[in-house]
């Protein structure tokens, strides 16, 4: 099993926007499609949104991203999870 550690720096002000959209449409659209979120966090400031999704290995992990970002329910969402992130920063841990 491989993991993606993802660091995202939220725009000012758009946290509980973030949360909702991640919580009602990204997570279950991410479990639906065979990528499972282990956890997620908000730092003590409220401007980063932290978590881990996982993945077999990391041969799969472009096949896997590929399918999620082109199914009708991720391109329903069109631009709505990128206005609220300012930074990202992915890595992949064992």
């Amino acid at each position: 099993m491989v993991s993606q550690l993802r660091i995202y720096t939220i725009n000012r002000g758009m946290m509980d926007s973030w949360l909702n959209l991640f919580h009602k449409h990204l997570k279950p659209n991410h479990e639906k499609y065979g990528i499972p979120i282990e956890s997620s966090w908000v730092n003590a400031d409220r401007t980063e949104f932290i978590w881990v999704r996982s993945f077999d290995n990391e041969e799969v992990i472009q096949a896997k991203e590929e399918e999620y970002y082109s199914s009708p329910e991720r391109i329903a969402l069109g631009d709505q999870p990128n206005v609220h992130i300012a930074k990202t920063e992915v890595r992949v841990v064992e």
